[in-house]
């Protein structure tokens, strides 16, 4: 019998071209897995049975006939809830879109199914992807596998506790200010925010167009250069998908020399009050393992980061307003019986969406109301540009810039429910680099396995995702 805990890409790819087992068993066994551990954790909202064994089956006819097999064939793949996958529900975690079943695929979704990956199920998120915790969930909170008294994150926490408890053996998650790579530090696995434009957002539900990008989830950085080579690329079906070229050889084999010219920079801004005392150490010592692989370190300023939560929270809830403006309980949502129009607005919006998605809502609305819209949003636009203006002075001297990924490790449930602000804070380190469209890498610390997990994050320069997993993978292999 197939026990895939613990099994990457390469190793689940390895077992399945070598016929130690096959697709059909791999999948059977995630389907066991998560029906025995998944009532604990409730990473997922709907898990694909039928359509997961039947993708193995598949794969394993072209096992059989002597074909060649991509990576990614037979691999369980879990997805977040806010990326379409056609005939599956697409709930976006929220009640409003309970029933809505996706006509088509996301673009990110089509390119795996391509290489006849598995998506083994929908897993569970912030409502609207709104939150750092995936508290905000109305299905309910998704529970840490670290320990289930803390949250997983958010707002991809379903996902990454999919990938931690190995009830998948990656996943697709979306980032808008940190909803990957905050998860995975919390989890202690590995979460990739794309270079903006990198990775087709066609098939997406929106939350801030200028600032989400799907990406990777999981056990390495050497499965998260996998499955990133597999969703990157240009779509004419995505207005802001970039056309810029990738090496694959780059990606998936880097060469240790070119990495260990690599300079890394670290900012003065992110080593600040609020970060926690073990947060701060262990960080230290992810610095110092960085050192003594060869790579040199410098310390760097970006002066802007101190309004990046402050920019976030208009520029977000700006767009955020606009792209739920749709649900109406016409085109989506559930319509009740209503005696007029703005009767309709008020039972389908009011009953449909929770507090988070309320709350930015009408944050958004305001921000860009007449009167208004020059004294915040345009002004928190200009700051953008500034904070986008700090990262390119940096990378004139750096060519990869190295921080913690969150300020604490994971909080327990209702620790921080009762002040919005308080949550928000918990995406201080992440949300710079959605604002400046930069690359960047969660990866677990090491040296941190007796206690919660903890994070550091790479950045890199507009589309050198190379970069970041380069010095990535060479330090999860040294």
């Amino acid at each position: 019998m197939v026990e895939i805990t613990g099994m990457t890409i390469k190793e689940a790819h390895e077992g399945l071209s070598n016929k130690k087992f096959s697709a059909k068993e791999l999948v059977g066994d995630t389907l066991k897995r998560i029906d025995k551990e998944d009532k604990g954790i409730r990473a997922y909202l709907y898990v694909n049975e039928s359509g997961a064994l039947e993708t193995a089956s598949t794969v394993d006819k072209d096992i059989s006939a002597g074909n060649e097999i991509d990576p990614l064939a037979g691999i369980p793949v879990a997805v977040k809830d806010n990326i379409l996958v056609m005939g599956i529900q697409a709930t976006a975690g929220s009640q409003i879109l309970k029933d809505y079943v996706a006509s088509y695929d996301a673009t990110v979704i089509r390119k795996l199914k391509e290489k006849n990956a598995v998506v083994i199920g929908k897993t569970n998120l912030d409502e609207f992807a709104m939150g750092s915790s995936t508290e905000n969930s109305s299905f309910g909170p998704t529970r840490n596998p670290c320990d289930i008294t803390r949250v997983p994150g958010g707002s991809s926490g379903g996902s990454a506790a999919a990938v931690a408890s190995h009830m998948a053996v990656v996943a697709l998650g979306t980032d808008t200010g940190g909803s990957v790579r905050q998860p995975g530090a919390f989890c202690g696995v590995v979460g990739l925010k794309p270079t903006y434009g990198a990775v087709s957002r066609y098939g997406l539900i929106a939350l801030g167009s200028s600032l989400d990008q799907a990406g990777p989830i999981t056990k390495t950085v050497e499965d998260s250069a996998l499955l990133f080579n597999a969703i990157k690329g240009y779509d004419k079906l995505d207005a802001t998908s970039s056309k810029e070229p990738y090496e694959e050889e780059e990606l998936l084999n880097p060469d240790l020399k070119k990495v260990k010219d690599l300079k890394v920079g670290i900012p003065d801004e992110y080593f600040v009050e609020g970060l926690s005392k073990e947060v701060g150490e262990t960080i230290e010592k992810a610095i110092k393992s960085i050192e003594s692989l060869g790579l040199k370190t410098k310390k760097i300023s970006l002066p802007h980061t101190k309004y990046a939560i402050s920019v976030y929270y208009i520029v977000m809830p700006s767009e955020a307003s606009t792209n739920l403006a749709r649900y109406d309980g016409i085109r989506y949502g559930t319509r009740g019986a209503s005696k007029s129009l703005l009767a309709l607005y008020e039972s389908n919006r009011g009953d449909g969406f929770g507090p988070e998605p309320k709350r930015r809502i009408l944050l958004g609305t305001f921000a860009l109301s007449a009167g208004y819209y020059d004294a915040y949003y345009d002004k928190a636009q200009r700051v953008r540009s500034l904070i986008k203006e700090d990262f390119e002075k940096a990378f004139e001297s750096v060519d990869v810039i190295l921080t913690p990924t969150a300020p604490t490790t994971a909080f327990k449930f209702g620790e921080k429910t009762a002040s919005p602000l308080e949550m928000y804070l918990s995406d201080i380190f992440t949300i710079p680099a959605n604002l400046a469209g930069v690359p960047a890498i969660s990866i677990p610390v090491k040296e941190n396995k007796d206690s919660l997990p903890i994070g550091f994050q790479l950045m890199g320069r507009h589309f050198r995702e190379a970069d970041i997993l380069g010095i990535g993978q060479f330090y999860e292999k040294s």
